[in-house]
């Protein structure tokens, strides 16, 4: 009973953030379940199973608001969903130490941008929609998703808001909406090849879906720079630890 506590309030925990910034919260699964004794290429392709989940409910909140734009999120998956299939099988072939050093530097340089950053989650300046630019911000985001079982919202979120021109609110609603269908790709991929640990994704989910779904609700109202500040300092900590 108390292990399937934890994993609920793990879950909660993930998920909130994954709502609260618009990411799937891989960055935060992969080192949880290595942590917990998961090699690491089953650990990426279970995380891309629990951001599905967790991506689907934080979409759902986003929705009701009317934050997501769907041409931008149809453009972007035609070339995402590929794409996070060809990391997929691409992590399958590269070895574990070189997984985990390219994580922990992706997880450095998130934490300097949420450093960084001065915006406000819920910010709606912005200038013109660029559709043109968003293909590119597609196949960043599928590679990067399935090769090392994170989310494109990392990705997506600033990508959104400073090359493609949405504003901050929509960024992050259209980007969770968009990271299901990625993580779903994905997810197959690593499904094929034998790397996803239903079992667990299954334990986590009810947290990750509950969390998820209050995260979205909280970006609208909470001055997220705290939280930035704050998150960046876990990342660096979760870093150092993937290179032990």
């Amino acid at each position: 009973m108390l292990s399937y506590l934890l994993d609920f309030i793990i879950g909660l925990g993930i998920g909130f953030i994954a709502g609260l910034l618009g990411v799937g919260g891989g960055f935060l699964i992969v080192p949880t379940l290595v942590l917990l004794g998961e090699p690491i290429h089953l650990a990426i392709g279970t995380s891309l199973a629990c951001i599905t989940i967790s991506a689907l409910a934080s979409a759902y909140t986003h929705l009701r608001r009317g934050a997501v734009l769907f041409k931008v999120v149809l453009i972007k998956e035609t070339f995402s969903m590929p794409f996070a299939i060809i990391g997929a099988y691409l992590s399958a072939i590269t070895p574990e130490r070189v997984l985990r050093l390219i994580f922990a530097v992706l997880l450095l340089y998130l934490a300097y941008t949420l450093i960084r950053s001065r915006g406000e989650c819920h910010g709606e300046s912005a200038g013109e929609v660029n559709y043109l630019r968003v293909p590119v911000v597609g196949i960043l985001a599928g590679l990067t998703s399935g090769l090392l079982g994170i989310s494109g919202g990392i990705l997506n979120v600033p990508l959104f808001h400073t090359y493609i021109g949405l504003p901050m609110r929509y960024a992050v609603g259209t980007s969770s909406l968009s990271l299901f269908f990625t993580a779903l790709a994905g997810t197959i991929g690593h499904y094929r090849l034998g790397q996803v640990d239903l079992h667990m994704a299954l334990l986590l989910a009810p947290g990750l879906i509950v969390g998820a779904h209050y995260g979205a609700l909280t970006v609208h109202r909470v001055e997220p720079s705290l939280i930035r500040r704050l998150f960046a300092v876990l990342l660096v900590i979760i870093a150092v630890k993937m290179l032990l």
